[in-house]
């Protein structure tokens, strides 16, 4: 267990939205007791600290969340060696979901939220993928195996309640005919050769569906999230009124018509949109103008005003739970936002669409969910990757030296 009172002196604090230059950071139990911007009025004798660290030339940061992953064994553990202190996972079968609830009681892993099982039609997207880790992974366990799934919108509302009662935070509904490379399996990462994608159409949720587990879902309080690849799947989406998008879309080009109109349309709406830029940088290939696609349409999307939240799709694959984080806020701000904005992207900004009050800033009475790092990443985003210390309600984990 770490001290009770933990004082963190003269550090530059990113508070979620804004730098302060210059801060002390009283850490009390499991939450943030204080924030003193004004430290030359501080009383030292005042603050009586267990320990006392170093904040000069530093930076603390609230704890990371990274707002699309899928969670297996050792996953949360990693996650929070780099500073990721919240994951929302995208999909997780009833048995591990519970056992990584248990599991995320302790302060040596990472905090977790899930959709557990998304809404998908039968032999839909993830089918392949599922296949695919069985005949991969060493011991998939309970993170692989048969899941539910839907095709008639009568049954929309007896789906959300079973996604309910298995403890779903949320409801992911799956929009995907296949025709892009996100239906294809995390398998296609360096370490293998295995792909199930191909040019062939794969059964997906149509519109009529999507609207109906969309108000199934809103009439007990879940938000809703979609799985999308194309602009034909996001336009889906949005008739169906979803509350956000769990993938930019990357089939069109900077330029193109749709684009404009299906930013027009998620602005208007009120929708977020997670990037996932990593992920689709980790699919590879020769066909490098996805990645330029779904940089150009992350980058509207903020100018338009969007919400965009920091998410990798981190799997046993790529990218990785943890470290394939500080590489999306890296691509984030190559597509054009600043650094700070990238930060608020993997902090406030998904603390704030999936209701985690409690977190995702630096404010007296929020959890102590913080990372502490070498440099200025409000300048140079690199920096988040300088981990000096990692908290998770007020714990300091044991870092490697």
């Amino acid at each position: 267990m770490s001290p009770a009172r933990t004082l963190i002196r003269d550090v530059r604090v990113f508070d979620g939205s804004r730098a302060i230059p210059r801060a002390d950071v009283l850490i009390e139990d499991d939450h943030i007791a204080e924030l003193d911007a004004d430290v030359d009025r501080v009383d030292v004798d005042r603050v009586d600290a267990d320990v006392e660290v170093d904040g000069t030339g530093r930076t603390l940061l609230p704890g990371l969340i990274d707002a699309h992953t899928h969670t297996f064994d050792g996953s949360l553990a990693r996650a929070l060696t780099y500073g990721v202190t919240t994951e929302l996972d995208m999909f997780c079968l009833p048995s591990n979901l519970a056992r990584q609830r248990k599991l995320a009681e302790r302060d040596d892993v990472a905090d977790l939220r899930s959709s557990g099982v998304l809404a998908t039609a039968p032999g839909g997207h993830p089918t392949a993928v599922m296949t695919a880790m069985a005949l991969t992974l060493d011991e998939p366990g309970d993170a692989v195996g048969w899941f539910d799934t839907i095709e008639d919108a009568e049954r929309a509302e007896e789906f959300v309640a079973a996604r309910l009662a298995e403890g779903s935070d949320y409801l992911k509904i799956v929009i995907d005919d296949g025709s892009a490379p996100l239906s294809t399996s995390p398998a296609t990462s360096p370490s293998t050769s295995t792909s199930t994608s191909t040019s062939a159409p794969i059964p997906t949720i149509g519109r009529d569906l999507a609207t109906a587990l969309v108000d199934a879902a809103r009439a007990v309080g879940l938000r809703t999230i979609a799985h999308v690849a194309t602009a034909r799947d996001t336009a889906i989406a949005l008739d169906a009124g979803v509350d956000g998008l769990a993938h930019v879309w990357s089939d069109k080009a900077p330029g193109h018509p749709d684009n404009d109109e299906l930013i027009r349309r998620v602005a208007a709406q009120g929708v977020f949109v997670v990037s996932t830029l990593v992920y689709i940088e980790s699919l590879g290939g020769d066909d490098t103008r996805r990645v330029a696609n779904a940089a150009y349409v992350a980058s509207a999307l903020h100018r338009a005003g969007v919400p965009v939240l920091a998410g990798t799709d981190a799997n046993p694959y790529a990218p990785a739970h943890g470290d394939g984080l500080h590489r999306e806020l890296e691509l984030l701000t190559r597509a054009g936002l600043s650094p700070s904005k990238a930060l608020a992207a993997g902090t406030a900004v998904p603390a704030r669409h999936f209701g985690l009050s409690d977190r995702g800033r630096i404010a007296p009475g929020l959890r102590a969910d913080l990372l502490l790092v070498e440099g200025d990443p409000t300048r140079d985003i690199a920096a988040t990757r300088a981990i000096v210390a990692v908290w998770r309600r007020g714990v300091a984990l044991p870092l490697p030296r």
